[in-house]
């Protein structure tokens, strides 16, 4: 038996009246089908509607062979008249993303002829996946361009059309149907075949806006949101830009410039520590005293700090120089030897160091996780 598709009869239907037809017990709730129902299920790309039936958590939704089956929280029983609730606020979000997507891929396809061949809409956003590539400049005119029939308030209308005028029809589609299909037409601008809840004029989308994208398998991914969570994007954007432009004392409008110069300055005072702590490595390198074993020296420094060290050390002990910076348990190490293969000696002694490392026969390098005390232990030893 089908399950009435309330969702394809009334997008907007919030709140409505089934009688519940089965109820089994799963692994993690209730499995429950009704004789009809609101409540959309994961489908084409987009996540299930969530909300309330006969006062239990709906989880989550899945159709199979036209029946749509509730995931529950709770039991319901079977015979029994139950209200469902649509969580509207996410469902509607969702019908404003997705009707907007329509008009980005019908756009792209008309300009471009490029399809959609990848879509995934959550509580998160939307993504889309384009059969080929496309710039920055051209994303903003087809954005401008979807924004133009937002504001048009352009029609949109969902609906199956029969065999013979479904034939008749030019419609954008990823597989190939013939029967039962539903298209959905943002009129003058798209007809896609989708079986997804829309609004009923783009006016109620608000603002469309393509956040970013990127190449991806020959085309380009590109990451939307509309509406609400558009706002929201903005709302959290902007709060950003506040707070990074009262840090800095410059006017949100120049924040990014200001940035600029920050990084500029502080990349200026790394390469002058950098210069600094290589000037005070070559001073602890001349001042390095002659010892029979192993040389162990913890400095702060760059690897080619370490390394000045390291072979100036290598030269004034009988055994290893090793040669640590950071924390404990986070170190950076060079190690050398005028006598001993390191290669050799890190793949015996690794364990021990909590080290791993490589390089050459007479220096390596690595990281290790030891605490200073076992390092001083084993060098010790």
């Amino acid at each position: 038996m089908y399950t009435r598709k309330l969702y394809y009869e009334d997008a907007y239907i919030q709140r409505f009246e089934g009688h519940v037809l089965r109820c089994e017990k799963t692994d993690n709730g209730w499995d429950v089908e009704l004789d009809a129902t609101a409540f959309f299920p994961e489908e084409g790309g987009q996540t299930a509607d969530v909300g309330m039936l006969g006062g239990v958590r709906v989880i989550d939704v899945r159709e199979k062979d036209g029946v749509v089956v509730h995931r529950t929280a709770g039991p319901l029983q079977p015979g029994r008249a139950v209200t469902g609730q649509i969580e509207w606020p996410g469902r509607f979000r969702k019908m404003q993303t997705h009707t907007g997507e329509h008009i980005i891929s019908g756009l792209v396809h008309a300009k471009y002829g490029y399809d959609n061949v990848g879509f995934h809409l959550d509580g998160e956003g939307c993504t889309v996946d384009l059969s080929g590539e496309l710039t920055r400049e051209q994303l903003d005119e087809i954005e401008d361009e979807a924004n133009a029939v937002i504001w048009r308030d352009t029609r949109v209308k969902a609906w199956f059309p029969s065999v013979p005028e479904l034939a008749s029809m030019e419609y954008r589609s990823k597989l190939a149907l013939t029967k039962d299909v539903r298209i959905v037409t943002v009129e003058g601008v798209d007809s896609c075949a989708c079986c997804a809840p829309h609004v009923s004029s783009a006016g109620q989308i608000g603002a469309v806006k393509i956040l970013d994208f990127m190449r991806h398998r020959g085309g380009t991914r590109l990451w939307i949101k509309a509406g609400v969570d558009a706002l929201a994007d903005y709302r959290a954007r902007y709060e950003a830009s506040a707070a990074i432009s009262a840090m800095l004392n410059a006017p949100q409008a120049e924040v990014a410039g200001a940035v600029a110069k920050l990084l500029a300055q502080r990349d200026g005072l790394k390469q002058e520590l950098a210069e600094l702590r290589r000037r005070a490595a070559a001073e602890k390198a001349a001042a390095l005293p002659s010892v029979p074993g192993h040389m162990l020296l913890f400095f702060q420094a760059d690897e080619e700090g370490l390394r000045i060290l390291a072979n100036a050390g290598m030269e004034k002990c009988g055994g290893v120089c090793a040669v640590f910076s950071g924390e404990e348990g986070a170190w950076r190490f060079v190690m050398a030897s005028r006598t001993t293969d390191m290669r050799a000696f890190i793949k015996e002694n690794g364990p021990a160091l909590s080290a791993r490392g490589g390089g050459q026969e007479r220096m390596i390098s690595g990281r290790s996780t030891a605490s200073r005390a076992a390092l001083e232990a084993f060098f010790g030893a």
